[in-house]
């Protein structure tokens, strides 16, 4: 595979690449980098979640690249994500495994880290702590909304400023070569990039994923986590495990599919701030190289969508009527997902245990 394919596989549906010339420069001098992603165990899996990062690990991983899952139970028990309980955060951790392999991410490409074999290490904890030596701590407070915690929070536990030097230092330990997150963990991986130039370290290059909008549309909620306006707005506005009516789950049924799809927010003519569209954009076209919309005879009858730019085209002039576009997207995302339905019901128990766990945050 060549540079350029390579480089088009790891920057596809990014929203940011910390930077393109480190990146470049890194597939011209190793061929099987270093890549992880981080994640909290905390509660169902979504399609924000398990699709559009599925899709960028499968490529990255595609692109030559070896590529670790890193489950962050230590980092959820700090979080209090699923009350702050052990087993329930290791039971999470399981049932993402068996997430990902549904979505078709291959289990002999990946490797699985807890972040308990790392808590182990004294060298670990030493990075830890050399990382909070070069910050200030209002350096490591501007990051806690890597945490789901707004800028401004008044009322903190003393365990919160751990977690951004953690996840710094998760990098280094692992000796990664490339982070990738979501939009909401940048503050996180910045962080990394400054203290590995006052520390020698060496740099990781950064891959950013856009934050799949919740159903419920562009939220008007007051709160900041990033003073980006448009990063703030990506953030609050996220799909959320934690508001079930306004998320996709990986393992929905057809039918739930379909009923929260045509719930969904879906403005006539506008693609920005339209969820249904961000479903077509990150994870339609993303999984599939067409959209087709099941539209009958008497309206103009099934039309097929080749591209994005097509599709965007016929919706903002008003060829293509919302609820046409929520059918369609509806009918292909179950399609996507069948596997992972598939996959648990071959495979119950993950999903079972963890329907019995309450979500707490």
């Amino acid at each position: 595979m060549d540079l350029e394919e390579r480089m088009r596989l790891v920057t596809r549906n990014a929203e940011e690449i910390v930077t393109p010339a480190e990146l470049r420069s890194l597939l011209e001098t190793k061929t099987m980098p270093k890549a992880y992603w981080g994640f909290e165990s905390s509660g169902l899996m979504h399609v924000g979640m398990g699709l559009v990062c599925g899709s960028k690990i499968k490529g990255m991983i595609n692109a030559g690249f070896e590529f670790i899952l890193f489950l962050a139970d230590w980092h959820s028990w700090i979080n209090n994500k699923l009350g702050g309980d052990m087993e329930n955060i290791h039971v999470c951790g399981e049932y993402f495994k068996h997430c990902f392999t549904g979505l078709g991410v291959p289990p002999d490409r990946v490797e699985y880290v807890w972040a308990s074999d790392l808590a182990g290490d004294i060298g670990y904890w030493e990075k830890v702590v050399r990382i909070a030596k070069g910050s200030s701590l209002q350096r490591i407070w501007r990051a806690l909304p890597i945490m789901g915690r707004e800028m401004n929070v008044k009322d903190m536990e003393t365990a919160w400023v751990y977690y951004p030097c953690m996840q710094a230092a998760d990098i280094f330990h692992m000796e990664v070569d490339v982070a990738c997150a979501g939009m909401d963990q940048r503050k996180a991986h910045m962080l990394a990039r400054d203290s590995a130039e006052k520390l020698g370290w060496r740099k990781p290059v950064c891959v950013h994923t856009h934050l799949l909008m919740g159903l419920q549309g562009p939220e008007k909620i007051e709160g900041q986590f990033d003073e980006n306006v448009d990063i703030n707005l990506q953030i609050i506005s996220k799909m959320s495990k934690s508001m079930p009516g306004s998320c996709i789950f990986v393992h929905d049924s057809p039918k739930d599919i379909e009923a929260k799809i045509k719930a969904a927010f879906c403005p006539p003519e506008q693609t920005e701030g339209n969820p249904v569209f961000e479903l077509a954009q990150y994870i339609v076209f993303a999984e599939k190289e067409r959209l087709t919309i099941p539209r009958p005879s008497k309206y103009g009858g099934p039309e097929t969508f080749e591209s994005l730019e097509e599709l965007k085209k016929a919706y903002v002039t008003g060829r293509l009527h919302p609820l046409d576009l929520k059918h369609g997207v509806a009918e292909t995302l179950a399609e996507i997902l069948g596997p992972v339905r598939e996959h648990f019901r071959r495979h119950p128990k993950p999903l079972e245990r963890m329907m019995q766990i309450e979500i707490t945050r």
